[in-house]
């Protein structure tokens, strides 16, 4: 049977950095207590004013095509899961594509919010399954929030951050290593709780868009802070039982990093050392469809993840939209 194993990553993050200091003066009080203590937060990269979504995109390939040793001639196909994308059409693979010279490479992006990197590489994994032509697949998760943000609003502007992350999978046959199991889950109920509600068919951009700040983020209502440790806790042990392990035998954990409180209390629901966590969003913020990837890349740039060894993904993002993937290295 053919699975996909994954031989490279790279990330990139914007070089503008934005401390917490910064949103002190813009915002005229002190967030830097607040965003330290409780999310970890200390600094956040932003586009500049020319960069844009396929920008980190292309940085993020680049970096893992040379981590794979693999040629951009020899993708078969490159899945961008963002919620940020290039333009409303045509697709930002498409133009990340033309730009990396895959010239043999199919595409398309990938829509779940900040689910979307684990559902991408859940999505690339089933091509290779399905097809033996699809040898080389490119997965991308891309984030460009601040294009998008209300510099008033303190609940956003303070959290989101702009970045990419990028792995390289390769088809092969008869191998121990590779996705071992994965489940998608939404609770639509929660789509129009946060999100970008303007820009798209249901309300085209215009003036009075505009002016009401339909086009940014928002948060319309304040999650239930239960949902996110309560539905990763099940659905990582519902993965574990279907392969028949235990969490503990996971090595390394890769979450959405929206909060280090749920992220940790996930952990302990799971009977797992906190440490096995990898998180990154001291330096980086919140960089949605982005933030695995990149904590990935950066567990592979400090050496911490070793073959034979089992990771697992855990996303989810408004929708309300959840991914979990299990792999052994």
């Amino acid at each position: 049977m053919r699975n996909s194993v994954i031989i490279g990553s790279g990330s990139y993050a914007p070089e503008r950095v934005l401390p917490n200091s910064y949103f002190n003066e813009l915002l005229g009080e002190d967030v830097d207590t607040w965003l330290q203590t409780n999310l970890t937060i200390k600094e956040r990269r932003w586009c500049s004013e020319n960069q844009s979504t396929a920008d980190l995109c292309v940085e993020a390939a680049n970096k893992a095509l040379a981590s794979a040793d693999v040629k951009s001639e020899d993708l078969n196909l490159i899945i961008i899961s963002t919620d940020t994308p290039e333009y409303i059409s045509p697709s930002t693979a498409s133009v990340v594509q033309y730009r990396i010279g895959a010239v043999n490479a199919g595409t398309f992006d990938l829509n779940t919010a900040c689910a979307g990197f684990v559902t991408a590489l859940d999505t690339a994994n089933k091509f290779i399954r399905a097809d033996e032509n699809y040898k080389y697949i490119l997965v991308i998760g891309a984030y460009a929030m601040s294009k998008y943000l209300d510099l008033t609003d303190k609940k956003t502007v303070t959290l989101f951050a702009d970045g990419a992350g990028a792995v390289v999978l390769k088809s092969v046959e008869n191998n121990e290593s590779g996705q071992l199991t994965s489940r998608l889950y939404t609770e639509g109920q929660y789509a129009d709780w946060m999100g970008i509600y303007a820009g798209g068919t249901h309300m085209p951009v215009n003036h009075n868009v505009v002016d009401s700040k339909d086009h940014l983020l928002k948060f319309v209502k304040k999650f239930p802070k239960e949902i996110n440790p309560t539905t990763w806790t099940k659905m990582i042990k519902e993965s574990c039982e279907k392969i028949n392990i235990s969490p503990s035998d996971i090595t390394h954990f890769f979450f959405t990093q929206i909060n280090i409180n749920t992220i940790w209390e996930t952990m302990d629901n799971l009977g797992v050392d906190r440490n096995r966590a990898h998180t990154i969003m001291d330096r980086y913020g919140y960089t949605g469809s982005a933030c695995i990837p990149m904590a990935f890349d950066d567990a592979m740039q400090n050496k911490k993840l070793n073959t034979g060894e089992i990771v697992c993904f855990m996303g989810s993002g408004g929708g309300l939209a959840f991914a979990n993937a299990i792999y052994k290295l």
